[in-house]
């Protein structure tokens, strides 16, 4: 256990050991939620792939690529805004 201190701008400068041990890297964002009165600070990576398959995927999206839904996506955006 380790202490940390919260600065006036409610910062939080996280111990080194524990940034290693859970693997962040500066810049990374985190989930930072509450459980029964204590803080919990999760890697956002960990919240997407806890929720990989849990949304239904459109059908029109069904078989196509990361890349091509980006691209179609793009294209209804910019149709829709003309």
């Amino acid at each position: 256990m380790q202490i940390a201190t919260i600065t006036s701008k409610n910062q939080l400068t996280l111990p080194v050991e524990i940034v290693r041990k859970i693997g962040l890297k500066t810049g990374q964002k985190v989930i930072v939620s509450e459980e029964e009165g204590k803080v919990i600070i999760t890697p956002a990576e960990v919240l997407v792939e806890e929720l990989a398959g849990s949304v239904k995927m459109p059908r029109k999206w069904k078989g196509k690529n990361m890349e091509e839904i980006i691209e179609n996506s793009r294209q209804e955006y910019f149709n829709k805004s003309k």
